[in-house]
């Protein structure tokens, strides 16, 4: 690749320009022998095969500094002596966003936040607010461009202008045009969170498992591995798409000190609806749904046999997370778990989940227990749980898991949720923070006769010494009685 002098690459979301200057510093001692003068070979490496498009005014700038040795890709001092303008291959222009009523067309940025005076960033990035990129890059580097690689770092997220401090992900729209403009290769940085959910990312998501052309991901749990100082949930990966050899993918798992873990596999197996990340919890949940179905067909559970099918919607009793009971009780009144505390409210004003609230119930936080802005393992995956006797609800910080038909059963659950094992299997399904009914699609429903720990469903499911070991690495231990006083009822704003 490096000694081809007609391949071509492109950075579509061009920012410090370092994977051109990189591009271009292989380049140059791969075509030594085919352009031996340096001068000539850099001139035709900047001019005929390195592109860029900058995401604002001022990373092009940086990206021209860093490419060409001067903000001016025809200037004096540029390295590229037979560029015609200022801009060279590096190319910016501000531009507008296609609204579409509040929100933008393409992106899906707030018109609130992002409908902005002459002067200012847009970050309306050229790459995606096309129709037709092939046409706009046409407009942009002139003649029917033809990209041989395209590698970047996207832009992740943008506002939305939806509720609190709402963001939608951008960066699958740069994988999905890049993949439009049908390169040879194709790698990106992106976050990893596409693996099992994220806003709007559904298609996406199916898109990626289903094509045999991605070859390689590199995994990292921890986006601060990759960016030092930075906070992301949810980890980073990188990714290889291979235009013409199609097959399996390798996939590698990075984390700090422990050993990287390499497979090569299906990235959809059949039943799944996400990318299994961890390829030690593939081998443990194939275990895990192999007993429950009696075969090795799927990873879907049987009907009877869902532990999802207890566990409630968002707003379990129709009630937002800001609702606050009452501070005292009344006659009638039934008690309601909510942010902050606890409270009363009338049974007769209670919208919805009627049917659970004389019933015994386990409760258990929507939003799984922060590491701050960044994931560390082992991690409890899931707040700790605890039991709802009857006449209680909650509002939308917790989801309800019931009805329940008695305490026995309760702390039957209870315990079962305290597992390592059984936080392990949420995990799987679980891309964020965030904890709803879908998360638990892998979790098998168990006999609640008894107090469940993790030997007995080690020993149930067959699950190996190495096993239980990266399960000890993954998922911490949760001690329901130290953990439960010291969270208490967790404001969720913690």
């Amino acid at each position: 690749l490096w000694a081809d002098k007609t391949v071509t690459f492109l950075d579509p979301c061009t920012k410090s320009g370092v994977f051109l200057r990189e591009i271009t510093s292989r380049l140059t001692k791969g075509l030594e022998k085919k352009i031996p003068n340096l001068e000539k070979r850099v001139n035709h490496i900047l001019t005929k095969q390195v592109f860029g498009i900058g995401i604002t005014q001022i990373t092009s700038l940086l990206a021209r500094r860093s490419v060409y040795c001067s903000r001016h890709a025809n200037g004096k001092h540029s390295i590229a002596k037979s560029l015609d303008s200022d801009d060279g291959n590096i190319w910016f222009q501000r531009i507008e966003h296609a609204w579409d009523g509040d929100k933008c067309q393409y992106c899906g940025a707030g018109k609130s936040v992002f409908d902005r005076a002459a002067g200012l960033e847009t970050h309306a990035y050229a790459f995606i607010h096309t129709d037709n990129i092939k046409t706009r890059l046409a407009e942009l580097f002139g003649g029917n461009m033809q990209f041989d690689v395209i590698i970047g770092n996207p832009p992740y997220q943008l506002s939305d202008d939806g509720f609190g401090t709402s963001a939608a992900p951008i960066y699958h729209h740069f994988v999905q045009q890049a993949k439009a403009l049908e390169p040879r290769y194709l790698s990106m940085v992106i976050p990893a969170r596409w693996f099992a959910g994220g806003k709007g990312l559904d298609e996406f998501r199916e898109s990626m498992l289903t094509d045999d052309r991605l070859r390689s991901i590199d995994d990292y749990l921890s986006a601060s591995d990759v960016f030092p100082g930075v906070g992301l949930k949810g980890g980073v990966c990188f990714f290889l798409w291979d235009r013409d050899n199609a097959g399996q993918c390798r996939v590698t798992t990075h984390f700090k000190d422990w050993p990287d873990s390499t497979s090569t596999r299906q990235l959809l197996e059949n039943g799944a609806d996400v990318f299994i990340r961890f390829n030690e919890g593939l081998s443990i949940l194939n275990k895990v749904i192999a007993l429950e179905r009696g075969d090795t067909d799927s990873l879907v559970l049987p009907e009877s046999k869902r532990f999802e099918r207890l566990v409630s919607s968002r707003k379990p009793f129709g009630l937002e997370t800001t609702f606050k009971g009452k501070p005292t009780m009344r006659a009638g009144d039934v008690l309601i778990y909510q942010n902050g505390g606890t409270g009363y409210i009338a049974r007769a004003s209670i919208p919805t989940g009627t049917n659970l609230v004389d019933k015994w119930k386990v409760f258990t936080g929507r939003a799984a227990p922060g590491t701050g802005n960044k994931d560390t393992y082992p991690h409890r995956i899931i707040s700790t749980p605890f039991i709802g006797e009857p006449e209680s609800i909650s509002s939308e910080t917790y989801l309800c898991i019931g009805p329940l038909e008695s305490k026995k059963q309760a702390e039957s659950v209870l315990s079962y949720l305290s597992c390592r094992l059984t936080r392990l299997l949420i995990l799987l399904h679980k891309p964020s923070q965030d904890t709803t009914r879908k998360v638990y699609t892998f979790v098998p429903i168990q006999k609640w006769t008894q107090l469940w720990t993790d030997e007995a469903l080690y020993a149930k499911y067959g699950i190996s010494e190495s096993e239980i070991a990266f399960i000890e690495k993954v998922v911490r231990p949760m001690d329901l009685t130290n953990e439960a006083q010291e969270e208490a009822i967790p404001d969720e704003n913690e």
